[in-house]
């Protein structure tokens, strides 16, 4: 964010968390939080309790609240000097409220195993879920550069991400590509890639490039359940991928594997 740029106010703060916010002015939203702490941790507040009314409303049992979670909420106020605290809170205050179903381990010819529930993620896959969750909804602003013009959308987002991609076909599997966007990362550029099926149901893959030695050591598919949203990630190489959709496990794994295919081929 340019240090020029004005202050972020309470209302546009609110409007990001209300998912009323131009879609043009997320990226400057979101530089602000990473460098602002107490604004980061204000949004967090404001969405569970959004959250939490949404729930209310839909009269779902969202299940007991996990104490370890709820420590991490109460207890951001006083981590936010940290570095990287502040996205810890974001992102226990999301699972607080989603629910957490655990995650699960897919090994190249296993069946699915449980791991614990609060297993760490690598922080591409907690960007990779809020960037899920604020473009979906759009309408007008889903994407940045739309699939009719591909060819273009994939080589600007591999010359900002210094690495070539490419964007899976998965119009055998009813899904076709809407297009996409460049986002921000914890330390570089992301990339998403967005689809839509014959129903309206929209599915994203999240791409982090990583610079030499700095990619996580994790290289296996697993699997992260947000309420409704199933999350397949996994680690190739020097790219972080997490696919996203409100979709049972065995439907997303089954796009991720396909994805996965195509993009090592």
């Amino acid at each position: 964010m340019n240090p020029t740029d004005p202050p972020l106010s309470d209302d546009e703060l609110h409007a990001f968390v209300d998912g009323q916010l131009d879609a043009e002015q997320v990226p400057r939203l979101m530089a602000w939080l990473q460098a602002h702490p107490a604004d980061a941790q204000r949004v967090t507040q404001w969405q569970v309790q959004r959250l939490k009314l949404r729930q209310a409303a839909r009269d779902q049992d969202v299940g007991e609240t996990p104490a370890a979670l709820t420590a991490v909420v109460l207890g951001a106020g006083a981590r936010t000097q940290r570095p990287g605290a502040w996205r810890q809170a974001v992102a226990a205050a999301c699972l607080l409220v989603l629910g957490v179903a655990g995650g699960r381990l897919w090994g190249p010819a296993h069946l699915p195993a449980a791991v614990p529930a609060m297993a760490a993620s690598p922080s591409f896959v907690h960007e990779a879920g809020l960037a899920h969750a604020v473009y979906t909804p759009e309408k007008r602003h889903a994407v940045e550069v739309a699939a009719s013009d591909e060819a273009h959308l994939v080589q600007w987002l591999s010359r900002r991400l210094g690495a070539p991609l490419k964007a899976p076909s998965l119009v055998d599997r009813g899904w076709h590509l809407l297009g996409g966007r460049l986002l921000p990362g914890e330390a570089a550029p992301r990339a998403q890639f967005m689809y839509e099926n014959a129903q309206g149901g929209r599915m994203t893959l999240f791409i982090a490039a990583f610079a030499p030695g700095k990619a996580p050591a994790e290289t296996s598919f697993r699997s992260v359940r947000e309420g409704a949203r199933e999350s397949f990630y996994w680690v190739e190489g020097s790219f972080g991928y997490a696919l996203s959709a409100e979709l049972p496990p065995a439907d997303v794994q089954a796009l991720a594997r396909d994805v996965y295919a195509q993009l090592t081929r």
